[in-house]
């Protein structure tokens, strides 16, 4: 054959378009990004992503800077973390689970919180066997695409307010009232059932499960044979409660990885710099999903960290920071019990729900489609941005379907943010009296 013959074997006409995956084939926007943006139509006091709105403290971002400086800082760290983050990270599981840690065995070192959740589900769920997760709802909203990812089925169990005395649309209420029925999820648990998530303090009510409650999962968890991944990221932000690790409890070390998170603890979500810990028989295959995912989280970042763990131990940070978002969790219930609204309180994170059943919306409100396609919740939280120039994001968005309706009423709020804000916001809120319906 000639070199300058021409040989195809395309077919005639134009190729099909490639068709993408169903879970990612839709164009709508991400809850996130679509509240942020409505927000910004209006100028809004966004009290709605859970980023911090000031600036960290100098003497972590100047560690950060410090390891930039280093040219060893700037190139491939290994893939389980560089040598002195897994020494700090491990002083502080030291210290936090009252047992000594292995930084070369028992933990690796994550890009985000998130990541390190997709190694675990990656690492312990195959493809094509049915494999299910229980999840707690509300869940936060990684946790089921990340689990579909890695092959597996989220099977969801709700909280329930549970409460003899008080009405939630009428009375604040605590986030202790929001109960796990032991026995419903119990009755979740089939012969695929690989893993549960347990996240406390939990995203979005503030719930700190106590000592009771975790020892109940964790004997469930003991019965079936189940990996607890216990998401604790927001263990340094509790307001009067003790957080306890599930993996303190007697016999759950054995089968619990432990995920936390840098961009939480010290204010620096864009950092994406996290972990997990657990026995080495667990963590091994966590840091092989994770070499496969990520290959490695970056390293200066992870340099500037274990500055900043260090410093924060010398400097009392963590208590010190803990006061001020408790102060500020004060402030931002002040504001709605001026107006009105009921709430949840909070025993951690830096999230709250308030109950807007109060408001009541004109039947005739004009609601563009992308937001009446996603239902009451949605409606309700973009009447409140644009009414009243205060975001939040609709907590159904933490729902699966059948759920969705327990949380129609409530709006989360953010109170991760400037004092400034949080009185701007004040006043945004004044002008909702006039819409709150008249109870008896």
């Amino acid at each position: 054959m000639s070199l300058s013959t021409k040989v195809t074997s395309e077919p005639q006409g134009r190729r099909p378009t490639p068709v993408p995956s169903p879970q990612y084939a839709s164009n709508g926007l991400d809850v996130w990004t679509m509240m942020n943006q409505v927000a910004a139509s209006v100028n809004a006091v966004n009290l709605g992503q859970g980023y911090m709105s000031y600036p960290p403290k100098e003497f972590i971002t100047r560690a950060a800077q410090s390891a930039l400086e280093e040219n060893t800082h700037n190139q491939y760290a290994p893939p389980r973390g560089r040598p002195g983050l897994l020494e700090q990270v491990g002083i502080h599981f030291a210290n936090r689970l009252s047992r000594p840690i292995d930084a070369s065995t028992e933990l690796s070192i994550h890009a985000g919180a998130n990541e390190a959740l997709l190694s675990v589900f990656t690492a312990f769920l195959e493809h094509g066997k049915g494999q299910e997760v229980i999840l707690m709802e509300p869940a936060f909203d990684q946790y089921t695409p990340n689990i579909i990812m890695s092959g597996g089925k989220p099977v969801y169990v709700p909280l329930r307010v549970q409460s003899a005395d008080k009405d939630p649309s009428k009375d604040v209420i605590s986030s202790h009232d929001w109960k796990l029925d032991m026995d419903e999820l119990e009755a979740a648990i089939t012969e695929n059932t690989r893993i549960i998530v347990v996240n406390t303090p939990h995203n979005p009510v503030g719930k700190v499960f106590t000592r009771e409650e975790l020892e109940q999962i964790g004997a469930i968890a003991a019965r079936h044979n189940l990996l607890i991944l216990a998401d604790e990221v927001y263990e340094h932000l509790t307001f009067g409660v003790e957080h306890i690790s599930i993996a303190t409890l007697p016999g759950m070390w054995e089968r619990t990885v432990t995920v936390g998170s840098a961009g939480k603890m010290f204010g620096v979500t864009g950092w994406r710099v996290g972990w997990s810990v657990g026995p080495a028989e667990l963590i091994q295959p966590t840091l092989s999903a994770h070499t496969r995912i990520v290959f490695t989280s970056n390293t200066p970042l992870q340099e500037g960290v274990a500055s900043a763990f260090k410093q924060a131990r010398e400097n009392d940070f963590l208590n010190v920071q803990c006061q001020e978002y408790e102060r500020r969790r004060n402030r931002l219930m002040a504001i709605f019990d001026d107006v009105g609204l009921p709430y949840v309180v909070p025993d951690g994170a830096y999230y709250m729900l308030v109950n807007a059943a109060a408001i009541k919306i004109p039947s005739d409100y004009d609601f563009p489609a992308f937001i009446e396609e996603r239902g009451a919740n949605f409606k309700l939280v973009y009447f409140f941005i644009k009414e009243f120039g205060v975001s939040g994001i609709p907590p159904t968005e933490f729902y699966s379907e059948p759920h969705k309706h327990l949380a129609n009423d409530y709006i989360r709020f953010a109170f991760c943010k400037t004092d400034e804000g949080l009185d701007e916001a004040a006043k945004c809120l004044q002008s909702l009296k006039r819409y709150l319906k008249e109870t008896s």
